[in-house]
């Protein structure tokens, strides 16, 4: 696949970035050689590879999925203008 100067101008332009008429070969030719790396990673066999979430062999770190209450309502509540029972007072908008 290759990119046209037509191609880099509505990319451009799509961006929203200002690009001078001397400036679209240029960047033509910069397309044009990130999508032939493109290109030449699709050739490459991933038959077998597992997919993976690091480099290094790990687990992730798992806690228990419980619901609490932070253990420091007051803190949380310091700086709301009212409160009751440890909830935010609101002021009601729907009747």
């Amino acid at each position: 696949m290759s990119v046209d100067a037509a191609t880099v101008r509505r990319i451009a332009r799509l961006a929203r970035i200002a690009v001078k008429d001397e400036e679209v070969s240029h960047l033509q030719g910069e397309l044009n050689a990130m999508l032939a790396f493109i290109e030449q990673l699709s050739e490459v066999s991933i038959d077998g590879v597992e997919p993976m979430t690091s480099v290094t062999p790990m687990e992730m770190k798992k806690r228990q999925d419980v619901v609490t209450d932070g253990e420091i309502p007051d803190k949380v509540l310091a700086n709301a203008p009212a409160t009751e029972d440890h909830f935010f007072l609101v002021p009601k908008v729907v009747e």
